[in-house]
């Protein structure tokens, strides 16, 4: 294909992947009730199910301290078409994290084309994987961490007669902050698979540097989280798991790519042996 043949077929994909994500949008839109009352404000209010669970923890484990019955804050709009402008874009954001699967199926669809067989068939599942794995982290980052952000920064003050009245959007951009990166720090083991094919990483050069990587990580956590170790601590324990699960995964990278270079050698020498004897 020429330059304009390549620019033409990802036009398509562009423009099909931009029809799925109004799609998405419009569903999102007219489900306002649904978005936010149900999902965007929920961990705004104590009988969030997140809060709820630690509160049956509590109970369990005798600290009834990790029950919530209030959260302090109140959320407003100061802007006229602040609602107007917060449902719109709101919506988008969405409608993109819903099609976020066909998105990469259609980014996938394009790169494809371009690949060896053997990468093709090494890559097999990559959209499945990458979905599921954006999935959890967005579970993971809207029922864990932005609820322990939220709750953490709705008690905090420095004065009792100060009370905390947040803006929509301050409360929007936090909660969806937390979420999205999560979904993307999710990735991690995607990320070395596809750097363990390229060469780029190996088992060994991950458990090297694993105290480098255990720093990194706390310093991600503390960025996702705001200053409570609980919370740093609860996002933390998820992305170590992910790191060695990545270390695992380019161990067995490792091992495949290393038995289909014997299958070829072994192919190559029987091929060799069966000429020397015509020969």
């Amino acid at each position: 294909m020429s330059f304009i043949d390549h620019l033409e077929a990802l036009r398509w994909h562009i423009i099909r992947a931009a029809i799925a994500v109004v799609v998405f949008t419009t569903v999102a839109f007219f489900a306002k009730e649904f978005l936010f009352h149900d999902v965007l404000l929920g961990p705004s209010r104590p009988d969030f199910w997140t809060y709820r669970m630690f509160c049956k923890f509590g109970q369990w484990v005798h600290a009834p301290d990790l029950c919530i019955d209030k959260i302090g804050f109140v959320i407003q709009n100061r802007q006229m078409s602040g609602q107007l402008t917060m449902h719109i874009s709101t919506s988008f954001m969405a409608g993109i994290c819903l099609a976020f699967p066909y998105l990469f199926w259609e980014i996938w669809r394009f790169v494809k084309p371009g690949l060896y067989p053997h990468e093709r068939q090494n890559s097999q599942g990559a959209v499945f994987f990458v979905s599921v794995l954006f999935g959890l982290g967005l579970l993971f980052g809207y029922y864990i961490a932005a609820p322990l952000s939220i709750n953490f920064l709705a008690g905090y003050v420095v004065d009792p007669t100060i009370e905390n009245q947040i803006d929509m959007q301050s409360y929007l951009s936090t909660l969806t902050t937390m979420s999205l990166s999560c979904a993307f720090v999710f990735e991690l083991p995607m990320i070395v698979f596809f750097l363990a094919k390229a060469g780029v990483v190996s088992p060994e050069i991950m458990q090297m540097y694993r105290k480098h990587a255990i720093v990194v990580i706390l310093i991600i956590a503390a960025i996702i989280t705001p200053p409570d170790i609980s919370a740093q601590i609860i996002v933390t324990i998820p992305i170590l798991l992910l790191y060695e699960l990545s270390i695992h995964i380019a161990r067995v990278v490792r091992r495949g790519d290393a038995a289909r270079l014997n299958a070829k050698l072994a192919r190559q020498a029987e091929r060799d042996a069966a000429q020397a004897q015509n020969g």
